[in-house]
């Protein structure tokens, strides 16, 4: 009874997450395939910092707005919501969370948010339609995909030759991080069958029918699967894989999320925009040091259900913090292995270094 419970709170909580684990290929794309994959109506909570404290801290009575997804993108920020909230940042705050791609690019283009958390693909998308009115500040989630099966005889890519690989989302980014991993391990598409399924629950329904059969999915389905089925395990995690093709120095990596800055906001504001990039990454740093207490914060900002579903996401989301150059060349090697395959998936060319906010 217990590991059904998992389960179903796990695939109640997926839509949300799934906003940020896997982008799609554009803006409408992304919303639809949110859409869909969300099982209750889109909701938005806002959050108003202790502006006094914080502004008495900085000197500076702007307040910051801060908008993200419900996912693991938001995941690595609840630290820093809760310090604002108890007038403990340095600057002041005001977050927003939303459950639809939509809906948060929609307040990007629109001005109401200074600062957003995104999918990767999907800012380079605004970075093309806002006539480059935005840049990247940091990457905070590496990639989210694993491949998930019974037959454990499985452990590399080139093993893939002959099999079949159910994945949700065809002409989505999953897709095309799986095809870009498997070309560089010198594997065409008449070596591996891709079988599309519409939703990550199809997938995890397929396992459950068919433990020997190999998915990839994201997080939390790959928490649910397994506990629906214990002879399931991860055979292989897409993020390493997209490391282990890469050649030596490219810098390339597997990005989930990244957070943008709008550039009106970037040029009036500097000061508070670097102050973000040290408190974001302090966030971050504290889901490693005490998951736990972010397991709490998590449940409390309502981005999943319960804590202790939380706690076993956690290690695998992949929060993390990179910029400067390293963001750079991490997240220009990403975008251009999704270009190569559709133009359309980065909104039909890949930015210039202006994209990236580097000092």
């Amino acid at each position: 009874m217990r590991k059904m419970l998992s389960v179903m709170m796990a695939a109640t909580i997926a839509g949300s997450l799934l906003a940020g684990c896997s982008s799609s290929t554009t803006e409408t794309t992304a919303a639809a395939s949110t859409a869909e994959e969300t099982t209750t109506a889109a909701e938005e909570t806002t959050t108003e910092a202790a502006s006094e404290s914080a502004a008495e801290n900085t000197g500076d009575e702007t307040i910051v707005r801060v908008g993200g997804l419900k996912g693991p993108t938001t995941m690595g920020l609840v630290k820093l919501m809760d310090e604002a909230a108890n007038g403990e940042s340095e600057n002041s705050y005001e977050f927003t969370m939303v459950t639809a791609a939509d809906e948060m690019t929609a307040m990007v283009a629109g001005g109401k948010v200074d600062i957003a958390l995104l999918p990767a693909n999907v800012a380079s998308v605004l970075y093309n339609k806002t006539n480059k009115n935005i840049s990247v500040i940091d990457i905070n989630t590496l990639g989210v995909l694993y491949f998930v099966s019974a037959d454990s005889s499985v452990t590399t890519i080139d093993q893939l030759k002959g099999k079949t690989v159910y994945l949700p989302g065809k002409g989505t980014t999953p897709e095309y991080a799986l095809r870009y991993v498997l070309s560089a391990a010198g594997l065409g598409e008449d070596d591996v069958t891709l079988e599309f399924k519409s939703e990550a629950s199809e997938v995890a329904s397929v396992l459950a029918e068919d433990p020997n059969a190999i998915g990839l999915l994201p997080q939390p389905f790959v928490t649910a699967a397994l506990a629906q089925n214990e002879k399931l395990s991860i055979i292989m995690d897409l993020t390493k894989e997209w490391d282990n093709v890469q050649s030596e120095g490219s810098g390339s990596r597997l990005v989930t999320g990244v957070t943008i800055v709008n550039n009106d906001f970037l040029k009036e504001h500097e000061d508070l925009v670097d102050t973000f990039l040290q408190e974001h990454e302090a966030s971050i740093a504290f889901t490693a040091e005490d998951p736990d207490a972010v397991a709490e914060l998590i449940a409390k900002a309502e981005i999943v259900a319960k804590a202790p579903i939380a706690k076993k996401a956690l290690p695998y989301c992949n929060i993390t913090f990179i910029s400067g150059d390293e963001m750079k060349t991490a997240l220009s090697g990403y975008l251009q292995a999704l270009y190569d395959q559709n133009p359309a998936s980065v909104g039909g060319e890949l930015p210039d270094d202006g994209f990236y906010y580097v000092k």
